[in-house]
């Protein structure tokens, strides 16, 4: 079975959002940049998604100049889309789903920020759409949301995915895997 990584909204819009000052791991870039070679040495297709909010005028809004991923990130390699949604998940408006079809892909591992929003999101979809997922906790990250610390949003994220929707994994746990490339 092939598999694909998918990079959700891992993007400047977020910092220049003043919720960036709360959010629970500033420093995201690093864990994704190590799936995102991890994926690469393991021949597995890496899939880029910015969220879009078009005229909104805010941070999401592609004319501000916001909506490309964070300086910190691995660039996307020849051939690796770059996809741009509207919705809270990265298939409903993209052709994501018709890209892994035709790739071959049954197994997507998942990261980026929002945990509980866009990736927990595109997690359920994908399960749903009959995709094995695998949901890279720390390889996302969130804001505090009411009276929840992003901790607790995060360990909430998990419970409710876990072996229902997807697998729970870290980036160590993957590279850890008998054949894992790069470990």
């Amino acid at each position: 079975m092939r598999r694909a990584l998918i990079v959700i909204d891992v993007q400047e819009s977020f910092r220049a959002r003043p919720l960036w000052e709360q959010i629970a791991d500033p420093k995201i870039a690093e864990p994704v940049n190590r799936l995102v070679r991890l994926a690469r040495s393991a021949g597995d297709l890496v899939v880029w998604v910015l969220h879009i909010e078009p005229g909104s005028g805010g941070p999401f809004d592609p004319v501000l100049g916001h909506v490309r991923l964070l300086d910190e990130l691995e660039r996307p390699a020849e051939g690796e889309p770059v996809l741009h949604k509207t919705s809270h998940n990265a298939f409903t408006t993209t052709n994501l789903q018709q890209l892994l079809t035709a790739a071959g892909v049954g197994e997507l591992w998942v990261c980026g920020i929002r945990t509980e929003q866009c990736v927990e999101t595109t997690t359920r979809v994908g399960s749903d759409l009959g995709y094995r997922m695998v949901f890279v906790t720390d390889a996302t990250t969130t804001n505090p949301i009411g009276d929840l610390s992003a901790e607790s949003v995060i360990e909430r994220t998990e419970a409710v995915l876990r072996d229902r929707f997807a697998r729970i994994a870290t980036v160590a746990e993957l590279e850890a895997e008998p054949g894992a490339s790069g470990a």
